[in-house]
């Protein structure tokens, strides 16, 4: 499988989104070390303008220890140089109109050079309406800045094993279908859902809430409206919509969803226990090693 890997990203232009993520990272890290031969590397990074973007790549992605096995195996010098002429750190935003890329020269050079687009940017623990602006609202972004790319041959969206809904049980892996849902009697409308945002943040303003209450209140809203549907979160419930805008919008292009379930430290490569603070269930292995916790309660 790496063997096939590293032929099919030779000479490729690749664009990633959410650079800075802890799975971004990895993948950053991975091409290079397998494949340093890529053609370029554009990483889409939220930020203010060029300058911005290059510090948060260097100071958030280059800086990792992550590299460190890169560096002492390439040497650093050499490694720097690679990265320097390589990697190119964009500011952009999914949730924007063309993916908030406002240099259109920029744009049209990155629509005839790119080969692979590989989505990561997602947010998680948010209000309905940023998450729906991210989780949704983005994939189309990217989707529509895809189709304008005239080499692509594969847009990877990453998800998660979760927009399968609340069950326990095995749940064969299907794409998912417009407007379906887990709950019978009910019908998932994305205009609808949009209105439903729009209508709320405009009672909020009406009643003068502060922006905590007005947090709050999303946040209660997106869990309310994923449980509608039967979804548990507002995450899966928002990625769940971004899979069906792809699968309904993607028309010949070549679509790849990969949903991954709790993402926890490396296992061998670069090497093993690599992470970045504390994620998903580290709290509570960190907790049991602490002897803090001594059983933990799955309420599903």
């Amino acid at each position: 499988m790496e063997s096939r890997t590293i032929e099919q990203f030779q000479g490729k232009t690749i664009l990633i989104t959410g650079a800075t993520s802890f799975l971004s990272k990895l993948l950053v890290e991975k091409i290079f070390r397998i494949q340093p031969n890529v053609k370029k590397v554009y990483l889409l990074i939220r930020a203010s303008d060029y300058n911005s973007a290059r510090k948060r790549f260097t100071n958030e992605v280059m800086m990792s220890e992550l590299f460190n096995s890169i560096r002492e195996k390439m040497g650093s010098v050499y490694f720097c140089s690679l990265v320097e002429e390589k990697v190119f750190a964009i500011s952009g935003d999914i949730s924007q109109e063309d993916m908030g890329i406002i240099n259109s020269q920029l744009r049209n050079e990155m629509y005839k050079e790119i080969d692979i687009i590989i989505n990561s940017a997602a947010t998680f623990d948010e209000r309905y309406d940023i998450a729906m602006n991210v989780n949704v609202v983005g994939a189309m972004n990217v989707l529509k800045f895809a189709k304008n790319c005239t080499k692509v041959k594969m847009l990877l969206h990453v998800s998660t094993a979760y927009v399968c809904s609340k069950t326990t049980e095995i749940v064969r892996e299907k794409p998912l279908v417009m407007g379906e849902t887990f709950n019978e009697n009910s019908y998932l409308d994305m205009d609808v859902e949009r209105r439903v945002i729009a209508n709320k943040l405009k009672e909020l303003e009406t009643q003068n809430a502060t922006p905590k209450e007005v947090t709050t209140a999303m946040k209660e809203l997106g869990i309310q409206r994923a449980k509608l549907h039967g979804w548990l979160y507002t995450y899966s419930f928002t990625k769940a919509m971004g899979e069906m805008i792809l699968g309904h919008l993607k028309e010949n292009l070549q679509l790849v969803i990969i949903r991954p379930t709790i993402i926890t430290s490396t296992y061998k490569e670069p090497f093993p226990g690599w992470i970045e603070g504390v994620r998903t269930l580290d709290a509570f292995i960190l907790a049991y090693g602490k002897g803090v916790l001594n059983f933990f309660y799955d309420s599903r």
